[in-house]
């Protein structure tokens, strides 16, 4: 008998079994398996899912490489600085971090709910994320207050 060739994979020619039916033996042609399963691209929540768990170390990344090539900053005098400079200092650094931590937890909630896919725990993981950003940019609006309720008591 002829050896077919496979439709799909000219190279390859399908493989005989031998089948028995009533007492009969047969041959049965199957096909090998194909490997699309490795070829495929992964399925978009597994896809983000993995571009989730890197997000972090991208995030380091770049901190890092920002405060090793940031550009050193010199005073252009010798005074000392005084209290309310440090403070106003000390007011700008905690509104710029609480900031910047609350547009992460606001990326990383909206990116949540984006791929959750209708999962009732990726949901919620969503909105503790985004409830944390409003708690942030909720902590960086009134940081100043704070820090002016600081400088009183302090007396500056």
């Amino acid at each position: 008998m002829p050896t077919l060739a496979h439709p799909d994979r000219p190279g390859r020619p399908p493989q005989r079994t031998p089948a028995t039916r009533r007492g009969r033996t047969e041959e049965v042609i199957t096909t090998p398996p194909t490997h699309q399963r490795a070829t495929e691209d992964p399925p978009p929540r597994r896809r983000a899912r993995r571009l989730l768990r890197r997000l972090p170390a991208a995030i380091a990344l770049a901190a890092a490489l920002l405060i090793v090539f940031a550009s050193p900053a010199f005073a252009q005098g010798t005074a000392a600085p005084t209290l309310s400079g440090v403070i106003d200092n000390l007011r700008n650094w905690i509104v710029g971090i609480l900031a910047g931590v609350a547009t992460l937890f606001l990326t990383i909630g909206g990116l949540r709910y984006l791929t959750a896919g209708g999962d009732p725990g990726q949901v919620e993981k969503a909105k503790t994320a985004l409830k944390s950003a409003a708690i942030g940019y909720a902590l960086a609006i009134l940081a100043p207050l704070l820090v002016s309720i600081l400088a009183s008591i302090v007396g500056g």
